[in-house]
């Protein structure tokens, strides 16, 4: 899968309003067949910083991503509210899911 995470600065008068400024993107991705994941959060430490951690099954589906309708619409859409170009990490890794931490296991009840 190709697994990517990337920073987003948001303007302070935006940040609140980010989950709906972004909502229209977010939905066409995560509707995307090749989607595994598309999820936000907001740094506990930074308000006006959203990281979003997404995955596509394969190379093809990562394409189409990135050439779809909706990423050129949030190409114009989205940067009138950063501060900064957003950073990313993308990377390939051999797996199709989320695996378990299991330093952190947590015992079921019986």
């Amino acid at each position: 899968m190709i697994f990517i995470t990337a920073k987003f600065r948001v303007r302070p008068e935006d940040a609140d309003s980010w989950p709906e400024i972004s909502r229209e993107f977010t939905d066409a991705t995560r509707a995307e067949s090749g989607c595994l994941w598309f999820d936000w959060s907001r740094s506990l430490d930074d308000p006006t910083e959203y990281v979003l951690v997404e995955a596509f099954r394969d190379d093809d589906a990562a394409a189409a991503h990135v050439t779809s309708d909706h990423f050129a619409a949030a190409q114009r859409s989205l940067p009138p509210h950063l501060v900064e170009t957003p950073r990313i990490v993308n990377v390939t890794v051999p797996q199709d899911d989320w695996s378990e931490l299991g330093e952190m296991a947590v015992e079921q009840p019986r």
